[in-house]
């Protein structure tokens, strides 16, 4: 689960860094509280698009470790299945 973890953590930190930069460019410009919702959305559409390419190697590792904890219970099923034809 620690690559569940590291990944989780830098998605949601990418989400932060993303929301603080568009609200300090927004801010600039117009009343905040108004347009909170508008940020926090953007925020949410381009940390995702950034994700895409900055965060493929944690990525890759959570779904490789998703992968083999998959494999392992098919093989310990087929291995029960096994056992339970041979008595």
């Amino acid at each position: 689960m620690k690559a569940f973890w590291k990944y989780t953590v830098a998605r949601a930190a990418l989400l932060v860094v993303t929301y603080a930069v568009i609200w300090m460019l927004v801010s600039m410009r117009w009343a905040v509280a108004v347009i909170d919702p508008f940020v926090l959305l953007a925020a949410l559409i381009v940390s995702g698009a950034i994700s895409l390419y900055a965060l493929r190697g944690l990525r890759d590792d959570l779904a490789g470790q998703v992968q083999a904890r998959a494999a392992r219970m098919t093989r310990r099923v087929e291995e029960s299945r096994d056992a339970d034809d041979v008595d």
